[in-house]
């Protein structure tokens, strides 16, 4: 709860009023007559927003419409700005439910970039999770699903080429949140044909720079970025600071903005999933995908800035 009071607090502070708003209660951060830019998907070239939402924790709720409609408000507005990619996982409760029940009553099931993962050991496992995660998610194909933390991933991978090749995916991927398995997700994206890589990097962790993103970027796997805010220990780190007035350059109007920006300068990046419930947050999150980025000089500049404080 501090987090998101400190994150709240902030928005205010550095966030200014006059961008025309589609959404009433936030008209000050919502975007209007732009597109958010979009990166390829090396495998296709399909284009993908590269700003995207994450659902560990805040889709992980009951079935009260009290619990369920600001999580409905983030959807509509996420479509709205032109965000498209949901991450979710058989691992974060109920989320992959309620994504499927507010996309669909919602009429958004056709506008989303749909991505869950397979997280269990053994094939038949692995297939009865894959039919379960079809089922709550409300979906006849699913755009990407990933090898959760790599579990059991020689297995699932398998599986997942087969229902690949059979049109009920279109990508298939691993992932990853801890610096400990880039290594191993390096050898992986070595030796083996897949999509997606998905993995932790931000402002402050940045061990992914060393050889897993070039690696990434060589072998032509889109990249997903998870905690990039880490765990919200970087608002802790900024509460009560302004914004330097050059970060303007880069069209950065909070600290969220901030630190995505950074991770999105990077070009081997496709998308980044912040995860929130809070509308305002998620049109904050949704700005960064619009406007100027960072050059790598830029990129060393917000990194320095943030290291100084």
């Amino acid at each position: 709860m501090k987090k998101q009071l400190s994150r709240r607090a902030m928005l205010k502070q550095t966030i200014v009023a006059g961008l025309g708003g589609l959404f009433d209660p936030f008209p000050h951060q919502a975007i209007t007559n732009q597109l958010m830019l979009k990166r390829p998907i090396p495998s296709s070239e399909e284009l993908l927003p590269i700003v995207g939402l994450g659902s560990w924790q805040q889709f992980d709720v009951g079935s009260s419409d009290s619990e369920r409609q600001p999580l409905r408000q983030v959807l509509t507005l996420m479509q709205q700005q032109g965000g498209k990619l949901i991450d979710a996982s058989p691992m974060y409760g109920r989320a992959e439910e309620v994504i499927g029940d507010l996309t669909t009553t919602a009429g958004l099931n056709t506008n989303f970039f749909f991505a869950t993962k397979v997280w269990t050991t053994g094939r038949q496992a692995g297939i009865d999770q894959l039919n379960d995660s079809f089922r709550k998610m409300r979906r006849k194909t699913l755009d990407l699903v990933q090898v959760h933390n790599l579990v059991d991933w020689q297995t699932q991978l398998q599986t997942l080429r087969e229902w690949k090749r059979s049109g009920k995916i279109r990508y298939i991927g691993v992932t990853h949140y801890t610096t400990l398995a880039h290594d191993q997700l390096e050898r992986v994206i070595k030796s083996d044909v897949i999509d997606f890589l998905q993995v932790n990097y931000s402002i402050r962790v940045r061990d992914a720079e060393r050889s897993l993103l070039p690696t990434a970027r060589e072998k032509g796997v889109a990249v997903i970025i998870n905690e990039p805010f880490e765990s919200g220990s970087l608002f802790q780190l900024v509460k009560g600071k302004a914004l330097p007035a050059w970060s303007a350059e880069y069209d950065i109007k909070s600290w969220a903005q901030f630190f995505l920006k950074f991770i999105l300068s990077n070009p081997a990046v496709t998308c980044v999933i912040p995860g929130t419930s809070d509308p305002k947050h998620l049109l904050d999150n949704m700005g960064a995908g619009y406007g100027r980025l960072p050059d790598e000089k830029g990129q060393a500049k917000l990194a320095a800035y943030l290291a100084s404080l």
